[in-house]
């Protein structure tokens, strides 16, 4: 009889939990609040329900190469990034390609998840559920948490002094959908995250005038590189990542300021990051925008708020901002399991006791997991797909975990040393993406063995380990292999460019394409080189016989 998984939540991470146990031949019920998948990614005009939702104008800040799942590409004429109707349209396309949609209960809310009676025999869960008012209860052999980072509104109103004499309006981020209502306004963002990027952009088009306070400072990129290639798939590359675990932290950190401001000088435009910053959180947006922004007055940036006054902002450096009239907190969440029952909910949430950002140490039986309470330099969706392929497998007995004590004992260790000040706490920074991805994939046993496949296939190979780390690679060997990876790395920047060519001027005096001028040149250039190198190991023989004579007795 199939084991009984219990997902929590229909959004990118619940979606690839229900696949993943169908893979291993597990039962997967879902159970969702809402009345449709996606979570987040599902607009609605309100937040009157209380979740966490995308602002109209969101695009995707990783292109669809990058983040996508691993065994279901987006058609090759999606655009690289997406706004939230079309990444919608492709979560539901997978839910309705591998029919798991069946397997969700909507507008069910799970109201508790505790131990089993026998858990320490039988690892099995009582999960509580309500829907209309009636309560449902269940016994599950595991549980998969997809809750994700995005749960309550972070809203630190105590943190600002007179915030409560401030007449204008006051919200949170997650409010925002539109910048209607807001034309003519003196706007202060509070918060210089991805979301407060994009809010200070928008907004200053109608906007009278945005400022952006910020208290650290960030670092900005666009989303497209040299040549005007999608940039994620230009820096995450196997290549890259060997290279930079060989250099010091200095070096590293050099190069990245280096490149950062080549741009732009990020201290001119106010946005320079505090000394020491980019090593400890790394701290970076994606925003084509706010520098031109900057550039042209439309936003103007500033320092952390000091304090309010009724219709005025007074900063740290100094200055005041008068006649403001709204001010929009972009400060983030904070995530919470309230259906858990205590110490599990308090360790839940301090990532130093999740297991690779897993699993649970105290548990004596590895049947919860927590999936998507990550962040990573790269793609979530790419990140969540992966741990739940781990989990599933070690839910069916496939893959093992160290003993809970050994886990506990680590991570108490780690905790102590962290308040001592010895060590860093580094559970709230971005993981490093391939570095993180390999380590899954590794306990799965689908990191790609790259020297292996330059022996058994250069090409791939190459694509492998010099092109970008797209998910596909993931599926190239191991426990889930699917038969379509080899050709959609090798495919990949076909799909990229798809979307680009709606505009193709062909010009009569160049071959028709790169491929044909490679094939058509290259022998020629190739005996040439070899005739060259040829000529010249004669003429050196030819000389270096010359001057022995020359200075022969």
């Amino acid at each position: 009889m199939a084991k009984r998984v219990a997902v929590i939540g229909a959004g990118v991470s619940g979606l690839s939990s229900i696949k993943c146990c169908l893979d291993e031949d597990l039962e997967p019920t879902c159970f969702e609040r809402s009345n449709d998948i996606g979570g987040l990614w599902k607009f609605t005009e309100t937040s009157e329900d209380g979740m966490t939702r995308v602002y109209r104008s969101l695009v995707t800040n990783v292109c669809k190469e990058m983040s996508c799942y691993s065994d279901f590409p987006f058609p090759e004429d999606y655009p690289n990034f997406m706004n939230q109707t079309k990444f919608w349209d492709y979560l539901q396309d997978f839910a309705e390609h591998f029919d798991l949609l069946k397997y969700i209960q909507f507008k069910t809310t799970v109201s508790s998840v505790t131990k089993h009676p026998d858990f320490s025999v039988s690892g099995q869960w009582d999960v509580v559920t309500e829907k209309e008012g009636k309560q449902n209860r269940a016994v599950f052999d595991a549980v998969m948490v997809c809750t994700g980072h995005f749960l309550n509104p972070h809203l630190p109103l105590e943190s600002f002094p007179g915030i409560d004499k401030f007449k204008g309006q006051i919200l949170h981020s997650q409010e925002y959908k539109i910048p209607e209502g807001f034309q003519g306004k003196r706007i202060l963002v509070i918060g210089l995250g991805n979301t407060g990027g994009d809010v200070a952009v928008e907004l200053s088009r109608t906007a009278a005038q945005v400022f952006l306070s910020t208290r650290t400072g960030t670092w900005v990129i666009g989303r497209s590189s040299n040549g005007g290639y999608p940039y994620n798939m230009m820096v995450t590359r196997r290549c890259y990542s060997f290279t930079e675990q060989m250099l010091p932290s200095c070096v590293r950190n050099w190069i990245q300021e280096r490149h950062m401001n080549k741009i732009f000088n990020h201290e001119n435009y106010g946005l320079s990051i505090k000394k020491g910053y980019l090593r400890k959180k790394s701290k970076l947006i994606v925003n084509d925008e706010l520098p031109t922004c900057i550039l042209c007055g439309m936003v103007t940036m500033k320092t952390s708020v000091k304090e309010f006054t009724e219709t005025s902002a007074l900063f740290e450096d100094g200055t005041i901002e008068k006649n403001i009239d709204v001010v929009i907190f972009t400060t983030g969440y904070t995530f919470s399991f309230p259906f858990l029952e205590e110490p599990l909910k308090s360790l839940c949430s301090k990532k130093i006791f999740l297991y690779k950002q897993v699993f649970p140490s105290n548990l004596e039986k590895a049947t919860l997991a927590i999936i998507g309470l990550i962040s990573l330099k790269g793609s979530i969706l790419s990140g969540t797909e992966l741990q739940a392929r781990w989990a599933t497998r070690v839910f069916k007995g496939l893959c093992k975990l160290p003993p809970s004590q050994k886990l506990m004992a680590d991570a108490i260790t780690k905790e102590q040393l962290i308040k001592r000040g010895r060590i860093t706490d580094t559970s709230k920074d971005k993981l490093d993406y391939i570095l993180y991805m390999d380590d899954l994939a590794a306990c799965i046993g689908t990191k790609p063995n790259v020297p292996l496949l330059f022996l058994k296939d250069p090409r791939l190979a190459w694509a492998v380990f010099f092109g970008p780390c797209t998910p596909y690679q993931y599926r190239l060997m191991g426990p889930g292999t699917w038969d379509g990876a080899r050709n959609a790395i090798l495919t990949q920047w076909d799909r990229t460019l798809k979307p680009l060519k709606t505009r193709v001027v062909l010009d009569s005096s160049k071959p028709a394409s790169m491929s044909h001028y490679v094939k058509t040149w290259t022998a020629p250039v190739l005996l040439v080189s070899l005739l060259l190198l040829w000529k010249s190991s004669f003429c050196f023989k030819l000389f270096w016989k010359k001057l022995q004579d020359r200075i022969s007795p």
